[in-house]
């Protein structure tokens, strides 16, 4: 087969992007991970299989760029007092990850013969998670947000951070160390030390006082390409800097990112820099794939396949523990253990240089980096395999987990039904106006959130009549319905119609159908959600075009006015009805029946035509 360099950068560019074209959705439509199916490309085009390419090394070192893009971006999306905020996790949880998952595993990899720099340095490698992976599903899922991403991230971000230590000492740990030449070679290494660090602050300085007035300088050339060019400017020189002095790259591109997450500048640059990102991630794990040796894994099949699961099982039982330990569900902890259980992008860095350094053999070097490619492989499955059992968990654990139906001192004049988004502003109003309320939910998770806020709220089901008479319905003077299901909503208006008629109803309704249903109901006038927010926010916006208040206030009232009137005609006459109460619409009567034939104007002189009579008749159509 032809080596990268024969093929040409177009005919190479080609491969790649025709690999990924291929596999990524296949992957994708079976409901895999996106990685997988850039992992499976790899495989297909590395040496192993068709052999377009032979040197995944070189590839690997160009597309590694795409963790340095994605840990920009993710910079760019915390702000510092976020990251302060999470420095116990970062530390506590991050620290405690490494050193657990670490310790079995020395035992698992000395088993396997490996011994003394080596075993402790792949150890440590084996410990860490794949960053790329993992912050892929979080962004598939759009669970970055949530308790086990912000968990997983920040014992990410403490691994990103101590691969950098750890890399600038293996050379002490590779080389017999004399008596009393411990402290000679810390002094010796002071220098390069003291060059980190101050590079590290040096960027840190630059983020905060250069890269602003430099983007607004850039920007008022109102030249996007240089803005772009700007863009990867910042992200490689700060990951290049980093690179420099001996510490990670990927650790500069975030703390660059981390120093414009507050800038004015953050969207349009995270925009400038996502295509770049996504094509040399996908490139960096194809350049994985290609890494895996098919040979090797034959050669040592139950070896390789036995110490793939017997990393991944025991890291997900330690991630899971240790998470159970930090108080997350376990569904959560599940989801993070199985996350985290990959070995990471780093110990494609630090198993070659322990065979460059003469810690671990070429052949041990073949095979513990088969294992970590493989790892990568089977990790996204293993978390797409895991979602649906925590799901039917999850259900299972909601029905079976419940609250006591207890109205004892519920004793409200005004009965709140949902205490969502809606209800709970609703319930603000009462209470602001010294109102005794009684609210009923059947949300579990709602009550008890309710409950850290001092709010007593009452687990109960108001479709149920015999829950609304025990929450005080038949004493109640206002009932409020504010749940967010239009057909519960409708349910608990038939019964509260009929049960409670001292009772006035307040409605929230869906949309205007759901409005029109609840008026065939009894419900004299139902509010629906969205309506006087659009009003207030179109006044606002006429404002903001120079219209004067007291004539925006006006067109509000007005287009108000116009509508109630529309809902009554449409209630009376059908959907259709009160149609020419709306500005900017002309309604055009349509004749009830098709005319059969096309109409003409009768009054024209007649002009000689061969036509019959039958052709006459009925000229004017059925309109007539």
């Amino acid at each position: 087969m032809a080596e990268p360099t024969a093929l040409g950068a177009t005919a190479s560019t080609l491969v790649f992007l025709g690999a990924a074209v291929a596999a990524v959705p296949l992957l994708r439509f079976l409901g895999l991970s996106a990685v997988l199916g850039y992992l499976l490309a790899g495989v297909v085009i590395g040496p192993s299989v068709l052999g377009i390419f032979r040197e995944p090394e070189v590839l690997r070192s160009i597309a590694e760029l795409g963790i340095v893009m994605f840990l920009f971006v993710i910079g760019l999306e915390l702000k510092p007092s976020k990251l302060l905020s999470m420095k116990r996790d970062i530390i506590g949880l991050g620290l405690a990850q490494v050193v657990i998952a670490m310790a079995p595993l020395l035992v698992l990899l000395k088993m396997g013969g490996l011994a003394g720099a080596g075993l402790f340095s792949v150890a440590f490698a084996f410990a860490l998670s794949a960053t790329a992976i993992a912050l892929q599903v979080l962004g598939e899922r759009g669970a970055m947000s949530t308790i086990y991403g912000q968990k997983s991230f920040a014992i990410l971000l403490f691994q990103d951070m101590a691969i950098v230590p750890f890399i600038a000492l293996m050379p002490l740990l590779a080389g017999p160390i004399e008596p009393g030449g411990g402290g000679k070679a810390m002094v010796k290494h002071l220098p390069e030390i003291a060059m980190a660090i101050g590079a590290l602050v040096a960027l840190v300085l630059a983020g905060r006082y250069l890269l602003n007035p430099f983007f607004r300088l850039l920007a008022r050339t109102d030249a996007r390409e240089v803005m772009t060019a700007a863009a990867l400017l910042v992200v490689l020189g700060s990951a290049e800097l980093m690179h420099h002095v001996g510490l990670s790259a990927a650790l500069g591109a975030f703390i660059a990112g981390l120093m414009l997450a507050e800038s004015n500048f953050r969207h349009q640059l995270e925009a400038d820099i996502e295509p770049f990102r996504g094509l040399l991630l996908g490139l960096f794990f194809m350049s994985v794939g290609m890494g895996i040796d098919i040979a090797i894994v034959k050669a040592n099949l139950a070896l390789v396949l036995g110490g793939t699961f017997a990393i991944l099982g025991l890291k997900v039982v330690l991630n899971y523990l240790l998470l159970r330990v930090g108080k997350l569900c376990i569904s959560d902890a599940a989801r993070a253990a199985v996350l985290l259980a990959t070995v990471g992008e780093f110990a494609f860095v630090i198993v070659p240089l322990a065979e460059t350094y003469g810690m671990i053999s070429e052949q041990n070097g073949s095979l513990l980096t088969a294992v970590a490619a493989l790892t990568m492989f089977f990790g996204p499955v293993l978390i797409k395999a895991l979602e649906p059992f925590l799901v039917w968990l999850e259900k299972r654990r909601a029905k079976t987990e419940t609250i006591e139906e207890d109205f004892s001192d519920a004793e409200g004049e005004v009965l709140v039904i949902g205490f969502g988004r809606y209800g709970q502003v609703v319930n603000q109003m009462f209470l602001a106006a010294e109102k005794n309320v009684t609210v009923i939910d059947r949300n579990i998770d709602r009550i008890r959130a309710a409950g850290k806020f001092g709010f007593k709220v009452y687990y109960g089901d108001g479709r149920r009549l015999d829950v609304l008479r025990a929450a005080g319905a038949e004493n109640a003077a206002v009932i409020a319905i504010c749940v967010d299901d239009r057909e519960a909503a409708s349910t608990i208006v038939e019964m509260a119609v009929r049960a409670f008629p001292q009772a006035k109803l307040f409605v929230r309704a869906y949309d205007r159908v759901h409005a029109l249903d609840l008026m065939e109901r009894g419900v004299r006038a139902p509010f629906r959600e969205t309506f006087d927010s659009a009003l207030s926010f179109g006044r606002e916006a006429l404002i903001g075009l120079g219209v004067p208040e007291d004539e925006a206030e006006e067109v509000r009232l007005d287009v108000k006015k116009r509508d109630i009137q529309r809902l009554m005609r449409q209630r009376d006459e059908g959907l259709l009805g009160g149609s020419d109460l709306l500005h900017g619409v002309t309604v055009t009567p349509e004749p009830l029946v098709e005319p059969k034939r096309k109409g003409r104007d009768i009054s024209a002189s007649p002009r000689p035509d061969s036509r019959g009579s039958a052709d006459l008749e009925g000229v004017t159509g059925a309109s007539s």
